[in-house]
């Protein structure tokens, strides 16, 4: 069960574990490494790759727009899997080698232990996996502005998705020419991690367990890296089940929004949550349709957003349902954990490995749909339009 669960949480890119890291051996290790790699890296090929799908049951102009978006010409499917692979083994290879030098020529490690640290923390954070050879995940380095800002990095890096790095990276395109992805993605990004900060500052300055003992310059990069870690990589510099309630529970908004799509992150996706509120924001005005960064959003992307959303919600409830019924927990901490798992986070209060073993093939269980349940139903979605032969008669309930 102990294996089972590690090796799901591992291909998940989850980080939520039942064992201490120092349990596994080095080959345990290399395996968790190799799971990671191939869920991260693979899950941005299948997001891009069933986006090509799509673009295959489209009219031609919405198979060009729909290409615009995910970077990849008709039928170039080739393409799209050397470059997401290319362009994760590069990050990864910058960051471990920032994270060799601190390792190995700041702090005096021997190569090879340096060398090992830097690339499994270098793969877990640019795949938002929270798998730390470490028993205290990130603590040992709350002080240390150069490896935490450089993991934090690669996280966001990791959470933007595959879309919108190659758009970032094709020079010639300036902000006016970004699809709406990114500008969704890009706008609502530091606005996520903006609020994130400025949340566990306000909730947590005085916890003595955590930033409480800290000076303000130490207290503002931990609430910082706990804004990003949030959003769904699973790393932690303080303690997480010494956080206040509130603090728990900003946090689990974070994770279940999540990142960019067709990339590392999992959640909900910042574009599913920020359509949601401009259509809620186009009801309440009463517009006739959903506008976004000057462009009119089909009316089934709408539907598409409550489906994901509602599916989500009832699995989120559900699960703490069965949770609640199954463990002798309190509320907060396992709806923490749930949200934790269904998200694909990795961050815990500390209540996973003392759960049974049916609690933790639930938590497996959502780990998995959390990674590849989004992704199938919003293509799925998107491939299995149903025209009606005619036009039913029309009557409006009443709401409210």
């Amino acid at each position: 069960m102990d294996s089972l669960f590690t090796a799901v949480s591992a291909m998940s890119v989850t980080g939520l574990v039942v064992l201490d890291p120092a349990h596994w051996t080095t080959f345990g290790q290399v395996v968790i490494l190799l799971l990671i790699q191939i869920g991260g890296t693979g899950v941005m090929t299948l997001a891009t790759l069933l986006g090509l799908v799509t673009m295959r049951r489209l009219g031609l102009r919405a198979r060009v727009t729909a290409g615009k978006e995910i970077h990849a010409e008709l039928g170039d499917a080739g393409a799209v899997v050397r470059g997401i692979v290319v362009t994760s083994l590069l990050i990864e290879l910058v960051v471990a080698a920032i994270l060799f030098t601190a390792f190995a020529l700041r702090d005096g490690l021997p190569v090879l232990p340096a060398a090992g640290s830097a690339v499994f923390h270098a793969v877990s954070a640019f795949n938002n996996a929270g798998f730390s050879p470490h028993s205290d995940s990130l603590i040992r380095y709350a002080d240390d502005p150069l490896v935490a800002l450089t993991l934090a990095a690669a996280v966001v890096a990791g959470g933007l998705g595959f879309p919108v790095i190659a758009e970032l990276l094709r020079r010639r395109h300036g902000p006016r020419h970004w699809t709406l992805t990114t500008k969704l993605v890009l706008t609502g990004t530091p606005i996520l991690l903006l609020a994130g900060l400025v949340t566990t500052l306000l909730t947590e300055h005085s916890n003595p367990g955590t930033l409480g003992p800290m000076d303000w310059p130490q207290k503002v990069l931990n609430a910082l890296l706990h804004s990003v870690f949030s959003r769904t990589a699973g790393f932690n510099s303080v303690d997480v089940g010494a956080m206040r309630e509130e603090t728990w529970l900003s946090t689990v908004i974070l994770m279940l929004i999540g990142g960019g799509p067709a990339g590392t992150a999992g959640g909900l996706k910042i574009t599913t949550v920020l359509i949601l509120v401009l259509t809620i924001r186009s009801e309440l005005r009463g517009d006739s349709h959903v506008i976004a960064f000057g462009k009119r959003l089909p009316q089934g992307v709408n539907r598409q957003v409550v489906t994901v959303v509602g599916l989500m919600s009832i699995m989120l409830l559900g699960a703490t349902a069965a949770l609640m019924a199954l463990e002798d927990h309190p509320l907060d901490r396992v709806l923490f954990e749930v949200a934790s798992a269904i998200s694909t986070t990795g961050l815990s209060t500390g209540i996973t490995p003392q759960l049974s073993d049916a609690s933790c093939l639930i938590l497996a269980l959502l780990m998995f749909v959390g990674r590849v349940g989004p992704i199938s139903l919003g293509t799925a979605l998107a491939l299995r339009p149903r025209p009606l032969l005619y036009e039913p008669p029309k009557e409006r309930p009443l709401i409210g």
